[in-house]
Order: structure tokens, then C-alpha cells, then sequence
């Protein structure tokens, strides 16, 4: 985590500095990467082998891609939307109980969401997101009677928050907050995101 804050500093010094990317920096297509920290905070949630007590959770790393389109329809106000894959790193969840293990693997996650902003300066965009996300996860239960094993995709909702900046011809950054509910119905299955990204801007 440590070195995660310490990255985002770093990416607001250089942005700070940075210059416009262009006289219109978010208007159009763009792709980028990002990277950062994830948390899956799980509670009793369904999967296909029942609903299982997890009581646990786990930080991890995250990283992926993306592609989107910003429109401005006004001088100061972004409309946009936008989708990802991402993918985490040492993010299995397990709970031991006597002789049994629960593993819960999430394996990707994909989201489609829109964003609107408001530039509080020709370069630097603050704006919300929210939108849809899904995440392929396979759980894995080894007790007495052997061990069970499967896959399912959950749907769920997230929404965030962040900032972008224009630092050179066609780059933009950003540092973004983002909370997913992941639960489909009464299981508790939450995740937390804290994602820098960097954009190239056609």
C-alpha cells in the first residue's frame, strides 16, 4: 500500500508540471493501461457450491486496459464512456475451518461504465464514474467428502471517482477511486480499488 501512495504522489508532481496535451485534451478516443491496489471484502457469499461463510478479506494487485470516448458538451462539462479488463495478482481468498478449505479465486473482471467531469482547468478533469462490472471467480471447497470445484461470473455495480490531466501531446494520467458491490443478493461480496492510469489520446 505503501508503495502504491507513494506512486500516486509521484504521478501528481509529474502531472502538476506536465502541459496540455492538446487544445481540446478530452475530446475523442482513447486506450490506456492502469495499475494499482484492490481489496475483496467477502462475507457469506453465494457461489456454485452454495452459500459459503468466507468472514475474510485480501489486498492485492490489480492492473489492466482500457479504451473509452469523451464528449464535451459544454466548455467546462465531459461526458464519456468506457470499458476495461483487469486482473489481480495473488488474490485468492481462503478460510480454513478444522479440516476444511475454502479457496475463492477471482480470476478477471470486466466493467462498462460512463463518467461525467468538469475541467477546472483546460488540462485537469475531475469527474464521477458509474456504471456495470463483472468478475469471473472460481471457488474451490476441500473437506471430508473431497474437493468440489467451479466457476461463475457475478454481475454487479460500481461507482468512483477521480482525476485526470493533460501532460503531454496526447498523454493523459489519472488517479481514481472505485467501490464495487459484487454481492447478488444478501452475500456480502465487496471490492476496493485505488487505480492509476495513463491514456493515449487519438
Amino acid at each position: 500500500m505503501k508503495k502504491i501512495l507513494s506512486s500516486a504522489a509521484a504521478l501528481a508532481l509529474v502531472a502538476g508540471f506536465g502541459g496540455a496535451a492538446s487544445a481540446e485534451p478530452f475530446n475523442g478516443p482513447f486506450v490506456g493501461v492502469q495499475a494499482g491496489w484492490n481489496k475483496d471484502d467477502l462475507g457469506t457469499p453465494s457461489t456454485p457450491l452454495g452459500d459459503l461463510q468466507v468472514g475474510r478479506s485480501q489486498d492485492a494487485f490489480v492492473g489492466g486496459v482500457f479504451a473509452g470516448y469523451d464528449y464535451k458538451i459544454a466548455p467546462r462539462i465531459v461526458i464519456g464512456a468506457e470499458g476495461g479488463v483487469n486482473f489481480g495478482a495473488d488474490d485468492s481468498i481462503v478460510r480454513t475451518s478444522g479440516t476444511s478449505r475454502l479457496t475463492i479465486d477471482p480470476k478477471r473482471s470486466l466493467d462498462l461504465t460512463a463518467r461525467a467531469g468538469y475541467l477546472v482547468t483546460d488540462n485537469t478533469l475531475i469527474y464521477g464514474r458509474a456504471g456495470y462490472t463483472n468478475v469471473r471467480a472460481r471457488t474451490t471447497l476441500t473437506d471430508a467428502t473431497g474437493t468440489r470445484s467451479a466457476s461463475s461470473n457475478r454481475d454487479g455495480w460500481l461507482i468512483g471517482g477521480g482525476a485526470e490531466r493533460a501532460v503531454a501531446q496526447n498523454i493523459s494520467t489519472r488517479l481514481e477511486y472505485r467501490y464495487s458491490d459484487l454481492s447478488e443478493g444478501d452475500g456480502k461480496f465487496d471490492r476496493h480499488q485505488i487505480l492509476l492510469g495513463v491514456a493515449y489520446r487519438f
